[in-house]
């Protein structure tokens, strides 16, 4: 009896340490909780307070709280702000809400790829992998070192991604130092 009590121990210390564990990482001052999903964690960081207005301006708000699951790359506000003048102003008008939410959309993508799975697509792929986007445009993925992970969006733009594994209940989230944009 003792021998299989030991075998069970020695298999459930193997499983648990197969298991990833989603932990509370600090996003813009603020805890982003594995428990919550995308919108409701994102809308505490101040560091995304641009996104997020731009999310509720696009009506996007309904979509990221669905069970996804989603990867969202996030840019902060300051990326937001490096866009040419007036970029963000003209955007967030009424009468551009399909260009706004094909601007967002570009930033997800289904399923749910966390730091690991982008850099396994990027070995697998010879050291490029194709995200397709949720609005059907293409973020290319590179290693920049070894624990680094660029995009290149369409128009050649090189973006870094400066916080991963950001989990959520629907998702994750990899915050990132541009806007990408579509062509």
């Amino acid at each position: 009896m003792k021998k299989v009590t030991k075998l069970f121990a020695v298999a459930a210390i193997a499983f648990v340490s197969n298991v990833s564990i989603a932990q509370t990482v600090t996003v813009g001052g603020e805890a982003m909780y594995p428990k919550k999903d995308i919108i409701d964690n994102a809308v505490n960081s101040k560091d995304h307070t641009t996104l997020v207005a731009a999310v509720q301006a696009a009506g996007l708000v309904e979509t990221l709280k669905t069970a996804g699951p989603f990867t969202v790359f996030a840019p902060v506000n300051d990326a937001f702000e490096n866009l040419p003048e007036g970029t963000v102003t003209t955007l967030l008008k009424p009468e551009n809400k399909a260009t706004l939410s094909t601007v967002l959309t570009y930033h997800v993508v289904a399923g749910k790829l966390d730091f690991n799975a982008i850099a396994k697509m990027i070995k697998e792929n010879k050291g490029v992998a194709t995200l397709t986007t949720v609005s059907g445009g293409k973020l290319m993925a590179m290693m920049n070192g070894e624990h680094n992970i660029q995009l290149k969006d369409e128009n050649g733009s090189l973006i870094n991604i400066t916080t991963y594994d950001v989990y959520q209940s629907n998702g994750v989230i990899h915050v990132i130092d541009r806007v990408a944009l579509p062509k």
